[in-house]
């Protein structure tokens, strides 16, 4: 690939991707997160579950009316606390779905995971050290909804790197499997050079 082009997308991935640490000719062809499909859903059980709670609440209301004032306040901070914990879990759903993200660059693979605001990896693979990269759905939601987990199984240890929860389509899997292909062709040949 022209030099020029490359220097120009490593200062584009440079940008658009500052927490990156990225060699000087390296950028990044894929950038994955987290498919908006499953957001939706997380938020919409979320919502659907306050709702739930709010007219079983507002049912308990009408059928107490010889509730005096103490009783209805206790009500109401009992509401307004629930309403503050499904508020406080959006945010937190918000944080994880934004803190998974799966990049893969001309070299390597960088995988950013977070189950929990305090439970965070990193994990960064050669892109040459990748055995075999697939993709599956589990289930008639992800067969309906199109996300699933994208699978790259690295070469040895035979460690792999799962992201699931994403939309990759065909033919982003024929081309990330192109990207192995041509940096396991780039690594033999410099290990030609060396020897």
């Amino acid at each position: 690939m022209d030099e020029g082009l490359n220097r120009i997308r490593h200062e584009r991935s440079k940008k658009d991707f500052p927490s990156l640490k990225l060699e000087d000719d390296e950028f990044v062809e894929f950038a994955i997160s987290r498919s908006r499909k499953y957001l939706m859903m997380m938020l919409g059980g979320l919502i659907c579950g306050l709702a739930i709670t709010l007219f079983v609440f507002l049912v308990v209301l009408m059928g107490q009316s010889g509730l005096d004032n103490m009783g209805q306040n206790f009500l109401y901070i009992i509401l307004s606390a629930i309403i503050v914990v499904a508020l406080l879990a959006a945010v937190v759903v918000l944080m994880i779905y934004r803190g998974n993200k799966l990049f893969i660059t001309n070299k390597h693979v960088i995988q950013m995971m977070m189950s929990s605001p305090v439970a965070t990896s990193l994990n960064i693979i050669d892109l040459s050290s990748v055995e075999d990269a697939s993709f599956s759905q589990n289930g008639l939601i992800q067969k309906l909804m199109h996300f699933g987990t994208l699978r790259l199984a690295t070469v040895g240890d035979e460690t792999t790197y799962t992201f699931p929860y994403t939309e990759v389509s065909p033919n982003d899997l024929n081309e990330i499997s192109k990207l192995v292909t041509e940096a396991k062709k780039k690594k033999k040949g410099d290990e030609i050079i060396v020897y």
